[in-house]
């Protein structure tokens, strides 16, 4: 039981980078009659988190692959392989932009932000996922829990109504892209733990848990950024919308907690880069990581706005297809088993 929520703070790490920490991610897909497109989105979650897990904890894998060969076929696999990486490879370079674009908050430049990330990746590499589980259990529980009360307080300091627009739900179709954008790195990062996970009781605790804090914290985020909606034109992060006119102190806080968000999605991304590409190169994880690194740095200036608003929604169509086998595969496999 324990070690089930161990799996929701790796959960939660891979989800809440900067794209969603940040509230862009949030806006670019939901906003205005989006309360039932965020329910949908948090049951299609939860299950998509307990059929990746189930099955990497059958399967005992230490990437991947092997889920997306039984989700897809081994050709359709070979295809999202590749598009697997590229994901994971652009999610890197915008969190080490999203970290150029939280201190240049603070009057510092923007490639401060980007060296410090880049410091601290390396730094947690030689240790795999014992480092980044050992960060998540000091700071992830601090960074949920605030995140959570500064939205809770905004809602209610500022009247916000908390059942908004009840009876217009048009925008529920986005709840699919939205799950499907954050469904490819799941299948990425879980499917390195398959070989960790000992019980099911794990799987049952970290795919209701985290669905259930994404899905309250997201409607938390959503109907606060609807109250600031004039102001974000003004903010390439929109939390800092929400943050105006509170203390110093508070900012500076939620500051720190971003730029961590930023660095937890980052090592999960590198994580599972380097878990899949070993598998092809014969490097240690240190020198692979260097090398992903490098190559990923002059991609980092493009700005954090433009690369969340162009890569998120084109990676949400593009997972559609791995979503939609995700969510069919206990249909199939029971179907297979009475010979329907």
């Amino acid at each position: 039981m324990i070690r089930g929520f161990r799996w929701i703070g790796l959960i939660i790490a891979t989800m809440v980078g900067a794209g969603y920490a940040s509230g862009r991610e949030i806006w670019e897909f939901f906003g205005h009659e989006s309360s039932l497109a965020i329910l949908v989105f948090t049951i299609l979650f939860i299950i998509s988190c307990h059929v990746v897990l189930t099955i990497s904890y059958e399967l005992k894998t230490k990437h991947y692959m092997p889920l997306l060969k039984l989700f897809l076929g081994e050709k359709a696999a070979k295809i999202y392989d590749w598009c697997i990486l590229l994901y994971l490879f652009t999610t890197l370079f915008v969190m080490i932009s999203g970290s150029g674009a939280a201190v240049s908050m603070f009057n510092l430049p923007f490639y401060a932000g980007v060296l410090l990330m880049v410091l601290g990746l390396l730094v947690i590499i030689p240790r795999g996922m014992d480092g980044i589980l050992s960060i998540n259990r000091i700071l992830l529980p601090v960074m949920i829990i605030t995140l959570f009360s500064v939205l809770l307080f905004f809602v209610y300091q500022k009247h916000v109504p908390f059942i908004y627009q009840i009876g217009e739900q048009s925008n529920w179709v986005a709840s699919i892209p939205f799950t499907s954008l954050n469904v490819l790195p799941l299948v990425a990062v879980l499917g390195a733990i398959g070989k960790e996970i000992e019980s099911k009781k794990e799987i049952f605790v970290a795919s209701i848990g985290s669905g259930l804090i994404l899905g309250v914290i997201s409607y938390l985020y959503n109907i606060s950024l609807i109250h600031v909606a004039d102001q974000l034109y003004f903010y390439e992060i929109p939390l800092f919308a929400i943050l105006y006119g509170y203390p110093i102190e508070l900012f500076l806080i939620m500051a720190g907690l971003l730029i961590f968000a930023i660095y937890t999605t980052a090592l999960t991304s590198l994580f599972g880069l380097i878990a899949r590409i070993e598998d092809m190169v014969k490097y240690s994880k240190g020198k692979l990581g260097l090398i992903i690194i490098g190559i990923a740095l002059p991609f980092t200036f493009v700005g954090f706005s433009t690369l969340v608003s162009y890569l998120y929604p084109l990676y949400g169509v593009i997972n559609l297809y791995v979503l939609a086998m995700i969510l069919l595969y206990p249909i199939i496999k029971r179907a297979e088993a009475f010979k329907i």
